[in-house]
């Protein structure tokens, strides 16, 4: 029965109700009408209107957990579908969103692992001029302030010092743009190595104390599921960095039964994850790119904890 039929039965059945019940009741209305007589009429109208109601709602109740799921979805949060339970044409309307679903996940993942992978191709571009380009002209520049200072008298030989001392630093700088940008530490040596000299880059630089704790047994996993690993460590460690407040953070990363889990915990302020930013969205595309779970916990003045679960099938064989 369609829907229009089940609610045309609905009222059909508290009308006809209604009437009977004025036909063969022992009631009578006077003119004027009388006390009794409007407080019997009055209540069969709210009789009815409750009862219509109630009936109202429960048939279309499946339609508000609809609404609701709309309003809520969220395609960096795969997998919400609601049961296709209900009336034929409410249950018809459900399996449709849910299949919706189904392909703009599937084409909000295809588009993300596109752009994230021309993202890490500009960076690795980026990357390569700046080492190629900028270091070594400021090499070269450093190595002729060198020799001019060699040459040069006392307070002249000073100030040329002092500009030495500048460039080195900002070379430096430029090093660690690089690595930042393009790690070649992941390439040549793999995760565990890079994910070391990150976190020592981080005490390094932002003053964090940060306890590191891999396991020894650690898969080998495909490179792109590798950096995914890697960019996820970085944003959660520059967010405890730079927002966070922290003092304090532990990695880790454990091999657990068929997953890889890493989990970055700051002891910050822990301000409660309300609206997400581009970097904590950012970190969901990647997860959504390699098939990964990334669980985010922050309750005020408990600090965070960033995990994200690889699945064992990522392993290369």
């Amino acid at each position: 029965m369609s829907l229009f039929w089940r609610i045309f039965g609905l009222n059909a059945v508290v009308l006809g109700t209604a009437t009977a019940l004025l036909l063969w009741a022992p009631v009578t209305v006077s003119v004027p009408v009388l006390l009794t007589e409007a407080v019997i009429l009055v209540g069969g109208l709210l009789v009815m209107l409750v009862a219509n109601a109630a009936l109202l709602r429960f048939g279309l109740a499946p339609l508000d957990r609809l609404t609701r799921l709309m309003t809520t979805v969220d395609l960096l949060r795969p997998g919400q579908r609601l049961p296709a339970h209900g009336l034929r044409e409410v249950a018809d309307l459900i399996r449709t969103f849910n299949a919706m679903l189904d392909r703009l996940e599937s084409e909000r993942a295809a588009s993300s692992g596109r752009v994230l992978l021309a993202q890490e191709a500009e960076r690795r571009r980026i990357a390569q001029e700046l080492h190629d380009e900028v270091g070594q002209t400021m090499t070269a520049i450093l190595l002729s302030l060198k020799r001019a200072a060699d040459e040069a008298d006392g307070p002249l030989r000073g100030e040329l010092q002092q500009a030495q001392e500048i460039t080195r630093g900002s070379l430096d700088e430029v090093r660690r743009l690089v690595r930042r940008l393009r790690p070649g530490v992941l390439d040549d040596l793999g995760l565990v190595s890079a994910l070391t000299s990150l976190t020592t880059e981080f005490t390094t630089h932002a003053g964090l104390r940060v306890l590191r704790r891999f396991d020894a047994d650690l898969p080998v996993l495909d490179p792109q599921t590798e950096l995914v690993l890697y960019r996820v460590a970085q944003e959660s460690l520059t967010n405890a960095a730079r927002h966070a407040g922290a003092g304090r953070v532990e990695v880790g990363l454990r091999h657990t039964d068929g997953a890889l889990l890493l989990a970055v915990t700051d002891d910050g302020d822990g301000t409660g994850i309300g609206h997400e930013g581009a970097g904590i969205r950012g970190m969901r595309e990647r997860a959504l790119l390699v098939g990964a779970t990334l669980d985010i916990v922050s309750e005020p003045g408990t600090g965070t904890q960033v995990r994200l679960t690889v699945p064992a099938q990522k392993k290369v064989p």
